[in-house]
């Protein structure tokens, strides 16, 4: 149960805050500084300087875009990460610039970071492939234009 000194009734905040200014003594070790009225608010977005809430991505006010949003690392976004990261070298690179492993190797959550080593484990595999069947298709089609080539003057031996 509260003590009587601790508690003030209605009628006493009432009669406080209708006395005069001077009435009412200072306290000495009243804080300089203003004080914040919300404390959510911590961050300031960069654009506009009002304050935005640290969980908000864009500005509510002028959309500055505040924060990335966590790297998806569900099943789904992995399957698509290695699927794309296998099929990058057979597609010439073309769309390297759009390839996701490296904002997912430079993330601070481990879970995502892996799945980016991964992606590059692959891309590298992939790329290995890829250039290896290329050499030996490259080297069948020179061997069978050198055999076309070396049989250009039998064509009336086999009659």
């Amino acid at each position: 149960m509260p003590d009587k000194e601790s508690t003030k009734s209605g009628e006493d905040l009432a009669s406080a805050a209708s006395a005069p200014v001077a009435s009412i003594a200072p306290v000495a070790s009243a804080p300089t500084a203003p004080i914040l009225v919300s404390t959510t608010a911590t961050a300031v977005c960069p654009q506009c300087h009002l304050p935005v809430l640290p969980e908000y991505y864009f500005c509510p006010n002028c959309g500055t875009n505040l924060r990335l949003p966590p790297l998806r690392t569900t099943i789904g976004a992995q399957v698509m990460i290695y699927l794309f990261s296998a099929a990058l070298p057979w597609i010439a690179y073309l769309a390297i610039t759009k390839w996701p492993g490296p904002r997912y190797m430079r993330s601070e959550d481990p879970r995502a970071r892996a799945i980016g080593w991964v992606a590059l484990g692959i891309l590298v595999i992939s790329s290995i492939v890829a250039i290896w069947l290329t050499t030996v298709w490259i080297n069948q089609q020179i061997s069978s234009a050198l055999n076309d080539v070396g049989n250009i003057g039998n064509f009336g031996s086999g009659l």
